[in-house]
């Protein structure tokens, strides 16, 4: 008998296993993909949650509190970082660039429940959501962080309206900031040697497009959407292709595209292909849209790290 009942659904998605594959072999890749999960689903189990039905590498769960889903999340991330540092010690790979890495979205609303399954639009929202997480990333609706207790919504930030598939409205999006010290995550060629003042904006460039934006002005998403803050009209680029973010003093870029954002930074001629994943940006480059910026005809935005106290004080 279908019943409608209010409940928080989360969906997991763990991203990296197929290249786990091509540097650990099939046996041991195996094993820790199939660890990995099951250390997600240990998560809502020990948050008491539900879960509905694993999905490839991931799964959907419902819990009856917000609260419960925030718990689950902080777990399955902890859990992880647990596990590629023990990887680090066994299988240098395992926790290298090509990392497993875990995207969580939560929402909250009416579900109908029937047959052990639940449907409605809450769901597709918590799933349309995980595809604008980025690496190691947790994002939950307006409605599920504020169903939080006070404490727990500080440790949010807010990325405002995001454009989700099959929604005509915006959904506000809050995205859980990661503690002090935990980011495991650097480019092979990313961070710089030295440690610069903290930035004071970024200016974008594309073709004749030519903008600044100052840390308060962000999240920041580019893309084909006139809705974009800043608006790329190639019919290659994405809707909302990538987003840049302010989080822990530094820029971070984030792809939200099926093709993929690639970044060169100055004085590199390497390219670090995101998919679905996160770099900090730093100093200057350039970011290719859809392809690698190498090639000619890719769409292209210069970006450059300011930090006007230096400016000023050349002049």
């Amino acid at each position: 008998m279908p019943q409608i009942v209010q409940r928080t659904v989360l969906f997991a998605d763990l991203r990296g296993s197929t290249s786990l594959f091509e540097t650990l072999g099939n046996a041991e890749a195996t094993a820790v993909v199939t660890q990995t999960v099951a250390l997600v689903r240990h998560a809502v189990q020990r948050a008491e949650g539900r879960t509905v039905k694993t999905l490839g590498d991931g799964l959907m769960a419902v819990f009856s509190d917000p609260a419960q889903a925030f718990e689950a999340a902080v777990l399955m991330h902890a859990e992880l970082d647990l596990l590629l540092v023990q990887g680090r010690v066994r299988a240098e790979q395992v926790s290298g660039p090509r990392a497993l890495r875990l995207q969580v979205a939560v929402s909250l609303g009416e579900v109908v429940e029937m047959s052990g399954d639940c449907f409605g639009d809450a769901v597709n929202v918590a799933a349309r959501l995980l595809d604008h997480a980025g690496d190691n990333e947790t994002l939950f609706t307006a409605e599920a962080r504020d169903a939080l207790p006070n404490a727990i919504k500080a440790r949010f930030r807010n990325l405002d309206g995001i454009n989700v598939r099959g929604r005509v409205e915006p959904v506000r999006v809050y995205v859980l900031e990661r503690p002090a010290g935990s980011d495991a995550v650097a480019t092979q060629f990313g961070a710089p040697s030295f440690a610069p003042s903290e930035p004071d904006g970024i200016r974008l460039t594309w073709l004749d497009l030519d903008r600044m934006f100052d840390t308060r002005l962000l999240p920041i998403v580019l893309g084909r959407s006139v809705q974009a803050a800043f608006c790329i009209t190639d019919g290659r680029v994405s809707r909302q292709h990538a987003r840049i973010d302010w989080d822990g003093g530094r820029f971070n870029l984030t792809d939200l595209s099926f093709n993929g954002s690639y970044v060169r930074f100055s004085g590199n001629t390497e390219v670090l292909a995101l998919r679905r994943t996160s770099c900090p940006l730093h100093g200057s480059g350039v970011i290719g849209l859809g392809s690698s910026p190498a090639q000619l005809d890719t769409p292209v935005v210069r970006f450059e790290v300011l930090h006007f106290a230096e400016t000023q004080a050349q002049d």
